[in-house]
Formats: structure tokens, sequence, C-alpha cells
């Protein structure tokens, strides 16, 4: 069993979204949307986080590693989850990100997807796009909706993925998944090969470029259904996007084709759910003729205003989306608040639905104490001060100075917001501690860093 195994088993029983390991630090989950030390694991340094993570790659992700300083793979733990893979360089040294992937793809209906999103699985031909930002939950709507599709259609179905996330067992369908970098050399290679492969539906894990846009386009004008993925927020915003990839010369032409294929956009954002875990809120627009007409003609500015007289065809604003969440007692005002793009237009939503909610007392429960300036120094900082400044630049390892401690010079630099102001005493009270574990004691090279680890879990 690899080392980081054993974190990985412990992110799976608290239900963290991610793990972080940080050169220097002590590993973090993302539970719930909040970064939260992991407890009882030691710091781990730069020298023993390399061997670490390259256990866990394959032999061509370490060589890509070390070359480039950065690499995605997929790494699983049989029968419990795979998880999505980023290693990356930074000025601590190597660090890396871990997506749980669980085993057990999440149906629809556990999902909570509406009826108008289920619709677009059903469709013969066309361009379905669900967008939205890093970690929203993208793949797992979209692993949903292909799981609804192979359940109820008798088709063939071919996934590009970068790297492949959900697996899907063949069950009415016949299902092909590709790896950009293992199955194929990249998207708009991989997207053309597919027109020769009998391909009904077709998934492209990201529309990162013109070419794979403009291919995935096509394929879906010749008779394909085609989901494929952006980092937009909004629907409108998504439209733009694919649109604005192209020169001016062609965007005549690109509005056209994609009046004529684009058949919906789910644009998610990912809300804290009350009292813990997570919820997406779904903005959609169905391609109607009006929303067609629309982007044909570029008026693209004014497709929220159709959205909001969409409703009977299953289109929703993400701030309605938002109220409901909030007003059915699943997300808190002010995580909508947060998350909204339109925020006068949400409060507005919110008085007329009786929702008390100042964003002023936001500010003061979130704002950190600003304490009183410090006297002006009479005399230069030593050295010894201007490291206490700078703790993170000159400790490398992240453990012997901390943000907390008192200056031990005479004279301290103005405290940052996060810093208790020291006292004059010569024995100053520190100020209450950050969550986060004691340093670990250094471990020589090639002995388990996670050992005392295993044993207080085990």
């Amino acid at each position: 069993m690899a080392k980081l195994d054993t974190l990985f088993h412990k992110m799976l029983e608290e239900e963290a979204s991610d793990l972080h390991m940080t050169s220097g630090r002590q590993p973090m989950f993302r539970l719930h949307g909040d970064m939260v030390p992991v407890e009882g694991a030691p710091s781990i340094d730069k020298d023993q986080m390399l061997p670490l993570l390259l256990e866990i790659a394959p032999e061509r992700f370490r060589e890509q590693f070390e070359e480039t300083g950065d690499a995605d793979f997929a790494y699983e733990l049989p029968g419990k989850a795979r998880f999505r893979v980023n290693f990356f360089m930074d000025h601590r040294g190597p660090a890396a990100v871990f997506r749980v992937i669980p085993s057990e793809i999440l149906t629809a209906e556990q999902l909570g997807l509406p009826q108008s999103i289920m619709n677009l699985c059903q469709l013969s031909k066309g361009l379905v796009v669900v967008t939205g930002p890093t970690g929203s939950g993208k793949s797992t709507t979209l692993a949903a909706m292909v799981d609804f599709i192979n359940k109820t259609r008798n088709d063939h179905i071919i996934t590009i993925e970068d790297p492949i996330e959900f697996v899907h067992q063949d069950q009415n369908c016949l299902v092909n998944q590709r790896e950009v970098g293992e199955h194929t050399t990249g998207f708009k290679k991989a997207l053309r090969a597919a027109l020769r492969e009998d391909p009904d539906i077709v998934l492209v894990g990201e529309m990162r470029d013109l070419e794979t846009i403009e291919i995935a386009m096509e394929t879906a004008e010749t008779g394909h259904l085609v989901f494929g993925t952006l980092h937009t927020t909004t629907a409108a915003s998504t439209v733009d996007r694919i649109i604005d990839q192209f020169p001016e010369a062609r965007q005549a032409q690109v509005r056209t084709m994609l009046a004529g294929s684009l058949k919906g956009v789910v644009a998610q954002t990912l809300c804290k759910k009350k009292p813990k875990g997570r919820i997406a809120a779904l903005e959609l627009l169905i391609c109607t003729k009006g929303i067609s007409a629309l982007i044909r003609e570029g008026k693209t500015h004014q497709i929220p205003s159709a959205m909001q007289t969409g409703g009977k065809q299953g289109m929703k604003l993400l701030n309605d989306a938002l109220l409901e969440l909030v007003t059915s007692g699943q997300v808190d005002a002010g995580e909508a608040y947060r998350k909204s793009v339109d925020r006068d237009a949400l409060l507005s939503q919110f008085g007329s639905a009786g929702i008390k909610f100042d964003p002023a007392e936001l500010n003061k429960a979130t704002a950190a104490p600003v304490p009183a300036p410090a006297p002006a120094a009479e005399a230069p900082a030593s050295p010894a001060t201007l490291e206490t400044a700078a703790p993170l630049m000159q400790d490398p390892a992240g453990m012997s100075l901390s943000m907390d401690d008192p200056a031990p010079a005479p004279t301290p630099p103005a405290p940052l917001p996060s810093q208790a102001a020291p006292a004059p005493a010569p024995a100053p009270t520190p100020a209450p501690a950050a969550p986060q574990a004691a340093p670990a004691p250094p471990t020589a090279p090639g002995v388990d860093p996670f050992e005392q680890f295993r044993k207080n879990r085990g």
C-alpha cells in the first residue's frame, strides 16, 4: 500500500472533496467547502514530499513532472474511489491536489437534476454545454447525464477526458472512454477521429481551444449529440465565450452555426449547504427558437431577459436558483449572496420574498479586526525583525515561525490583520493558535512520515 493511501482512506471517511499537499505544511482537506488541516497528520518537508508523490505516479507522469513541474493523471483505490491528481511545483517545493471521484456514479435523482436537464439527454443531435468554475461539480453532473443515457438508450457513447474520471460500465449502451495522453494525443485529434468511430453521443471533457470547439459544433451539426464543458459562470457568457474564440471575420458564421447546434447550457455554482455538505445552484438555458434568433443576430445581451420569461421551457437564472435554495432552507442567504453574479438583483429578490439580509452584517462577520497601529520605529529594524515580518519566505518548512509569534525585536513592524500585536511586557501573552497541528520532528530519508499517523488511526 502506498504511504499516501492512509490519507486517502481518511479523506473518504471524512467525506472531504479534496486533499491538498504542500511542502512544509500539514496536509489539508477541503471539507464541505472549507480548508481544514488533517487532524493528526504531520507536516511534510520538501525532501519527504517528492518520494511520497512519485510513489503513486505512473512512470510517464514521473518523467513529465520532473521535466515540466506539472502532471495530471488519475489514481485508484480499488473498490473505494478514484482520484483526479495534479502535481505541481511552487516556491516551497513539490505540491499536489487530489480530487475524489467516487466509484459509484451519483444518479440524476440523487443529484436532484431537474427534468429540463434530463430532456437534453433524450436529444438525437446538438451541443449541450455544462459550465462552471473549477471544482463546481461539472464532472459529477455530466457523469449522471451519461449514466442516464447509458440506462435508457441503446447507443454508442465515446468520452474524451483528461484524465478519465468516472468509469462507466456498459449497460444498455456501448461506452468507449479515451484518456488524453494515454489513448490519444489531444482533444481535437480524438474528436476528429470520433467521427469515424460510429458514435451516437460524444463527451468532450474540455473544449479548450478554437479548433476543439469548432469540431464539436460540426459534430453536433452532423447528427450527433455532443456534451462539452467550459469554465464560464453564466449561460449568456458561455455563448459569448464560444463566439469570441473565433476571429472577428468568422464570428457571423459561427453565430449561425451555434444558433443551429446549441441545444442547452447548464451553468452550475456550488454552494455550502446547511448544516454541512454542498449543493449546486443550476442556471439553465434551453435553446428555443427565440434564443437561437438572439444568438444568430448577435443579441446575446438579451438572453438573460429571455431566460426570465422562459420558465415554462425549463429555463432558470442563477439568482432564481439561489433564491430557491435559500427559501427552502438549504443555503444561507449570505452564501447565496457571495455566489451571485448580480448581487443587487438578488437583494431585490430577497426583499420581495421577505428574506431579511444586510450585506453590511456579512462584512462585519467576516472582516478581521484591525489592531491599533504600532508606534513609529526610532531605529532601523533588525534582521530578526525582518525575518519575523515574512516568516513564510524565510522558513521553507513552515514550522519554526508562525504569524502569531510575537516579534523578537523591541520595535516590531505594524502587525498584519491576522497577527496579534506584541505586548510591551517581557513575556507577552501569545495570541490564540490557528487550527494547525504541531510540527512533526524531522524524518530520516526513506522513513514513512505517516508511520505514527497510521498507528494512531489503527
